[in-house]
C-alpha cells in the first residue's frame, strides 16, 4: 500500500489498483476513487468509504474515474446506502462510465446524481428548504 497527495492536497491511498482519498467541499465530504473497484479490493473500499458517513455529514461518493466495477463490487453501494439510512446521513453517487453500465440492471433507489456541483448544489437546495420552514417558526413568540 502506497500513498500519494490528491490534487486536493489531501493523502491518497493506492490499495491493490484503487486509489481513495476524501476531502471537503461545499460542507460536504466527497469521497474520490480511482481505478479498479473488483473482489479483491471492495472491502478496503467499502471500510473507508462509511467512515465518511457520520451523523450530520453529508456525503458524495465520486466514482466517475472509475475504470472497472465488477458485480462484487455492487456490495460497496448497498452497504453506503444502508449506512447512510442508519445514520440518517444525506449522500449522493456520482458514477462514471464503468458504474454506470453495472448500474444498468440496478439503479433503484440510489440517489445517483451527474456530478460532484450537481451533489452540492441538492445538498444546499435542501438546507435552504429547512431554513425557510424554520424561520417562521423563530419568529413567533408566545
Amino acid at each position: 500500500m502506497t500513498s500519494f497527495t490528491s490534487r486536493y492536497g489531501n493523502p491518497a491511498v493506492d490499495h491493490k489498483g484503487v486509489h481513495l482519498w476524501a476531502y471537503c467541499r461545499h460542507g460536504a465530504t466527497v469521497v474520490a476513487v480511482r481505478g479498479r473497484v473488483d473482489a479483491g479490493n471492495v472491502a478496503l473500499v467499502t471500510d473507508y468509504v462509511v467512515r465518511f458517513a457520520a451523523a450530520d455529514t453529508r456525503l458524495v461518493l465520486d466514482l466517475t474515474e472509475v475504470s472497472a466495477f465488477t458485480p462484487r463490487a455492487m456490495a460497496l453501494l448497498d452497504t453506503v446506502d444502508a449506512r447512510c439510512d442508519a445514520t440518517g446521513v444525506d449522500w449522493a453517487l456520482v458514477p462514471g462510465d464503468a458504474v454506470t453500465r453495472r448500474l444498468r440492471t440496478r439503479a433503484e433507489g440510489l440517489p445517483i446524481l451527474e456530478s460532484v456541483a450537481a451533489a452540492e448544489h441538492q445538498f444546499d437546495e435542501a438546507v435552504l428548504r429547512r431554513r425557510r420552514f424554520l424561520l417562521p417558526l423563530l419568529r413567533r413568540t408566545a
